[in-house]
């Protein structure tokens, strides 16, 4: 990167106030976009699903823990994976020291896979992590919510007609309900998760970015935090 447009701090100030006019119209079309999220209708969720979890089997109800509000990370780990996903991984090092504050706020926090539960303990304890993350045993919870897809399946990928095959990311987010079942309100993919991810947006707010361009793919660079 070239820095040719080194100029004054007064024009700099210019320069840097006639961006926040464009960062806080975004602050506002974003406030705007949140409301219309958490307006949205919500499904109550038909099927049982249940989950290996260290405290033994628990149901999608069980997860709430005593919140009404759960949000799922589904975090690519195939049932047949030595490895979590090294992109959610780099995600991941950022859920441990915000779940007590999500915690604060009525909402549970819980990262779903589709591997062995001891293969993800062993992967958690391999990079330090401590957040709940639960098995799914290959089960139907993934596939039903679109981040898990089987050859011959055409349902898409983030509500398009992009089909693939194996494991994608997402979250989904659960409510629960008056007379206590569990309700659906909102499930997020691809760029979706990016908002969520601390280290890109501390690396926006420098003059590489995410330098990223030139790569084979935009992740290229990445390693799981123990291998750099």
């Amino acid at each position: 990167m070239s820095h040719k447009d080194t100029v004054s701090r007064k024009d700099w100030l210019l320069a840097r106030k006639a961006l926040l006019v464009r960062e806080k119209s975004l602050d506002k079309a974003r406030d705007a976009l949140s409301a219309a999220r958490r307006a949205l209708p919500v499904v109550r969720v038909e099927k049982d699903y249940w989950f290996s979890t260290n405290e033994g089997g628990k149901s999608l109800s069980d997860l709430f823990g005593t919140k009404s509000q759960l949000i799922t990370q589904h975090f690519m780990f195939g049932a047949d994976w030595d490895e979590g996903c090294v992109s959610c991984s780099f995600w991941a090092d950022g859920f441990d020291g915000i779940t007590p504050h999500l915690g604060a706020r009525d909402t549970a926090f819980v990262a779903t896979s589709n591997a062995p539960l001891a293969t993800l303990n062993a992967y958690r304890d391999r990079l330090g992590w401590g957040f709940e993350w639960v098995s799914t045993d290959d089960g139907d919870f993934s596939r039903d919510f679109g981040v898990t897809s089987d050859a011959g399946d055409t349902s898409g990928y983030n509500y398009s007609d992009r089909e693939f095959q194996g494991e994608l990311p997402g979250i989904s987010v659960f409510t629960r309900l008056d007379d206590g079942g569990v309700g659906h309100s909102y499930s997020t993919y691809a760029r979706g998760l990016d908002m969520l991810n601390g280290a890109y947006h501390y690396l926006d707010l420098t003059p590489k970015g995410r330098d990223e361009d030139g790569l084979d793919w935009s992740m290229a660079w990445l390693r799981r935090r123990d291998m750099y």
